[in-house]
């Protein structure tokens, strides 16, 4: 598997889990029910975190197989380093609970660290993956 097939593999787990998270806070699950339905949120949780612990180092080898070492890179990396570790603490702290609350699951995307490594995210996804045409000249002029 190329780097940038790893890395858009864990971009799109985090990407769906967010997805999830968003209908999840808006169910309104709480008391005994969030007990009761936390499997999936925290299935969601889990799969995410999974894909944070080495979401910098798959951007690096990105990098490294496209032959873009340069100090913009690797100060992004560490970012997006930096953005992993924070979400992923925060996510760990909702799956140690008993109970996943969709007020608990507002909260955590409600986070600036989740909302800092989301739009991390989605630049990865914009690099790995543009949606314009990338030309096959420079245009000149």
């Amino acid at each position: 598997m190329s780097a940038a097939d790893e890395l858009k593999a864990r971009v799109d787990t985090i990407e769906e889990a967010y997805e999830f998270f968003l209908a999840y806070a808006a169910q309104g699950i709480s008391g005994e029910q969030a007990v009761k339905s936390a499997g999936q949120a925290r299935e969601f949780l889990q799969q995410s975190t999974l894909a944070l612990t080495e979401l910098a180092d798959r951007l690096a080898a990105l990098v490294e197989e496209r032959k873009l070492d340069s100090p913009v890179y690797r100060d992004f990396i560490e970012v997006v380093r930096r953005d992993a570790d924070t979400a992923g603490a925060a996510m760990r702290l909702v799956l140690a609970q008993t109970a996943i609350s969709s007020q608990m699951v507002d909260n955590l995307n409600a986070m600036i660290h989740l909302r800092a490594l989301l739009t991390d995210v989605f630049l990865i996804d914009e690099i790995i993956s543009p949606r314009v045409p990338v030309p096959s000249t420079p245009p000149s002029g």
